[in-house]
């Protein structure tokens, strides 16, 4: 049996229609069935795909599930609910599967609901005919959180306020769509369609050849053209930015996907200021004017000196350029109030009043309590209806028992609505052994291009189980004919083909330096681990032979970067790969390099997170094993993946950012040199310093140059001499010295004289100037020439970074919270 015979079997169905059956009068269940039919057969869009789709067994759907969680891990998408840690994104095997015919009605009601929404946004902000003739409740509107007054001023009246909605559908018993809610403040999910689409493109290719549908791409190219168009004036080359509310959002990954895909920088609040009116985004070199923001951030934390004044989130003085026309913010502040479900009842009589014409997509059928006769039903039929606030306030309702239900309602029933509980539609989602029913929720994507708006072809959906959700799936509408157009665009708009020049903001920079400073932080332990364990492993049984003498000096290394956890040395090494709370261990500083990444998404390639997916599976290796051999396996191929970063690097444009990342990358080469030779700094023994001497080479990565240059002859001065004074080895302390003076000197504030370069001119001619023969004198057990140059090095290394953020990451003081308004109570009592 293949998995979609299995999946029918389990729907009370003897058997499944394929190629060439002719069906059956077979009962199924009263819901609608997404794949099969009431007689059992495959539905329509699917029956394209039988001879592909019947043929996939459970050892094929087992292969794929594998993939597709590689595919995620290795592309660090993740999704974060608040609160919460980020957790991976999961995408199910199977898509949403909808025909050309089927689709064509759903996206001429959802083009129309677009710009009914629009008409209603602009009417509410501006002449407000539908409160004043009584079309929309006052209460309805003005209760909701989501109604910026601020911005209700009929003078500054945008007759196109929505440039981009969402729409969450489901199918009722009858399969027709219902929608189920609005996404107008700032939506979210397109990047994770996006990256939906590419995962099950790659590892289901036979299937998707097959189903000749609409790919995405236009519709990016479609909203990229659009959010330029929607700059104020005739600007030849407007800037765009998506504004971000940082890494703690929950859909940040949605947010970089969209800033990557588009090619806009994403940015945050303290990116931004406002000067006479003017938006501006802080660079290193000047402030530079920016014409359009795509908003993830919402209203009432988007403006701290007008709106929440504890926002930390938002650009103080963003509502007063908005209302002097010189910024345009994609959705405008205040769309939010188009989320509210005590709207969805006065739809059909808004959409007559502002289109002239009847609503063509229904809701799910809603009572505002605030009417009495729907406070009445809604009262009534509690066993029947789903309760819930109109702003989606803290006010919770799930699972209380009528009498509480009817004690809060009343005492403010124009806050809540009723909705009618929607039997979803059903399909199947694999479980890991079969394909199980579950429910199927769909947000699609509708944006305003030209003068019309234009609904995604295509959409993210989600399966539930129990109002729980248990996996994303990517949604396929297939074309009429092969020759139609993707998406039904046949060109796109005009676009600039002025050549933009991209600026970098300081916090970037400041991410890009973390980047380079934890990558080498990362590799440099990762070595020392290894270099440790071999003589862990030979001599743990051997502590007073050289080899044991030499790994209790290895080990004294790792902890003075890392701290001592576990008196069993191999247990600490593996502590040293996996504990991200322990200060200075490769797992703390992975987990820095990610955050770092994470920072930057929108400008690294995807290869860098397939280097950090190689980091994730090696973790998860040695967490499921306790061999010793694997504590340097896995060190290895996490050092693997390290590496790799610098290729992704290599490959970088040689702007601001990669400068930044290289300098963090030498100045902490420089730091983590002078850690590793204070292992030199102690006699011990003639054949306890030789092997220690040539661990500290392997360490650093100049064992086999030292080879090469002194026959493997392992001297105190051979090595000092390699590893601090050698220009042409680029793991000398002097190599890194000049590099990291070469990526200073290619930041814009960089002129020369600034302190970071003064600071490291000193250092260079003070190293170079360093007799090693002076280095390598000993003064009873110590060289105390040497202990004293390292801490000179360090010192100096750290002045230096804090000269580098003090320059190039300051931007002025930090956002400060405003305070919360007072209430009216509060401010007169």
């Amino acid at each position: 049996m293949t998995v979609l015979r299995d999946y029918a079997a389990g729907l009370t169905q003897p058997t499944l229609a394929g190629p060439g059956d002719d069906g059956g009068d077979n009962e199924v269940t009263s819901r609608y069935d997404e794949v099969v039919g009431p007689d059992g057969s495959l539905r329509a869009p699917w029956k394209r795909l039988a001879e592909v789709a019947t043929q996939i067994d459970g050892d094929d759907m087992r292969r794929v599930a594998e993939e597709i969680a590689r595919f995620l891990e290795d592309d660090g998408v993740t999704y974060s609910r608040p609160g919460e840690r980020p957790t991976r994104w999961r995408l199910d095997p199977v898509p949403l599967i909808v025909d050309a015919s089927s689709w064509k009605q759903l996206e001429v009601g959802l083009a129309q609901r677009a710009e009914l929404l629009n008409a209603v946004l602009a009417d509410l902000y501006g002449d407000q005919t539908l409160l004043a003739e009584g079309i929309v409740p006052p209460a309805v509107v003005l209760g909701h959180r989501g109604f910026t007054r601020i911005m209700a001023r009929p003078s500054m009246r945008d007759p196109r306020p929505l440039v981009l909605s969402a729409t969450d559908l489901g199918r009722d018993g009858d399969g027709a769509w219902r929608v189920l809610g609005d996404r107008t403040q700032a939506p979210s999910g397109l990047g994770y369609a996006l990256e939906n689409r590419r995962v099950l493109s790659r590892v289901m290719p036979e299937l998707y050849r097959e189903a000749d549908l609409h790919r995405m791409a236009p519709y990016l190219w479609a909203l990229r053209s659009a959010l330029l168009q929607s700059a104020t004036g005739d600007l030849p080359d407007p800037r765009v930015v998506v504004l971000s509310p940082g890494l703690h959002s929950e859909t940040y990954y949605d947010q970089a996907a969209i800033a990557s895909n588009l090619g806009f920088p994403l940015v945050q609040g303290s990116d931004l200021t406002v000067r006479d009116g003017w938006v501006l985004m802080k660079t290193p070199q000047r402030l530079e004017r920016v014409d359009v923001i795509l908003r993830r951030v919402d209203a009432a934390w988007s403006d701290p000196l007008e709106l929440r004044g504890d926002s930390q989130l938002g650009v103080a003085g963003l509502a007063e350029a908005v209302r002097r026309g010189r910024v345009r913010v994609v959705n405008g502040l205040g769309s939010g109030v188009l989320e509210n479900p005590g709207l969805l009842p006065f739809l059909p009589a808004a959409c007559e009043h502002l289109l002239g014409e009847p609503l063509r997509l229904e809701s799910v059928p809603t009572w505002w309590c605030g009417d009495p006769d729907g406070l009445d039903h809604v009262l009534d039929h509690l066993d029947e209806l789903v309760v819930r606030t109109i702003d989606g306030s803290d006010v919770s309702l799930a699972g209380a028992s009528p009498e509480r239900i009817r004690l809060t309602v009343g005492a403010r029933p124009h806050a809540f609505v009723g909705q009618q509980r929607l039997q979803l539609s059903q399909s199947p989602t694999w479980r890991g052994r079969t394909a199980q029913p579950a429910d199927v929720l769909l947000r699609t994507f509708t944006l305003r291009y030209g003068s019309a708006y234009r609904p995604l072809l295509g959409g993210l959906a989600t399966a539930r189980d129990g109002g729980r959700t248990v996996a994303s799936k990517d949604v396929w509408v297939l074309k009429e004919e092969t020759t139609q157009p993707d998406q039904g665009l046949t060109e796109v708009l005009p676009m600039t083909a002025v050549r933009s020049l991209p600026a970098t903001v300081p916090r970037v920079l400041d991410d890009m330096f973390w980047f380079g400073r934890y990558a080498e932080r990362a590799e440099d332990m990762l070595r020392l681990v290894l270099a440790a364990h071999v003589l862990v492993a030979d001599y743990r049984t051997r502590p007073r032979t050289t080899g044991g003498m030499s790994s209790e000096v290895l080990m004294s290394a790792v902890h003075r970067l890392s701290g001592r956890a576990y008196d069993d040395e191999e247990d600490d090494l593996r502590s040293v790969l996996l504990d991200e709370e322990r200060p200075g261990s490769a797992a703390h500083s992975l987990a820095g390099l990610r955050d770092a990444l994470t920072g930057v998404r929108d400008q690294m390639s995807a290869d860098a997170w397939r280097a950090m997916g190689s980091v994730d599976r090696a973790r998860a290796v040695l967490e499921g094993s306790h061999h010793s051999h694997q504590v340097a396996e896995s060190a290895g191929r996490m050092l693997t993946a390290v590496l790799a970063l610098q290729g992704v690097t290599a490959s970088m444009i040689r702007d601001a950012g990669w400068h930044m990342a290289a300098a963090g990358r030498y100045l902490e080469r420089g730091l983590q040199l002078c850690h590793l030779l204070r292992l030199t700094t102690e006699r011990r023994g003639l054949d306890v310093d030789r092997e220690v001497l040539a661990t500290v080479l392997t360490a650093a990565e100049s064992s086999v140059t030292h080879r090469r240059r002194y026959r493997d002859y392992v001297r105190p001065a051979g090595v000092l001499d390699l590893l601090l004074m050698d220009p042409e080895n680029p793991r000398s302390l002097v190599f890194a010295l000049h590099r990291l003076k070469e990526h200073v000197a290619g930041q814009v504030a960089s002129t020369g004289s600034t302190r970071p370069e003064r600071l490291l001119d000193d250092l260079i001619a003070e190293v170079e100037g360093t007799d090693v023969s002076a280095l390598v004198a000993i003064g009873g057990v110590q060289r105390p020439h040497l202990v004293a140059f390292l801490d000179d090095v360090t010192g100096q290394l750290e002045r230096i970074a804090e000269a580098v953020r003090d320059l190039h990451f300051a931007t002025g003081p930090r956002p400060r919270s405003f305070g919360v308004l007072p209430t009216l109570t509060e401010a007169t009592t």
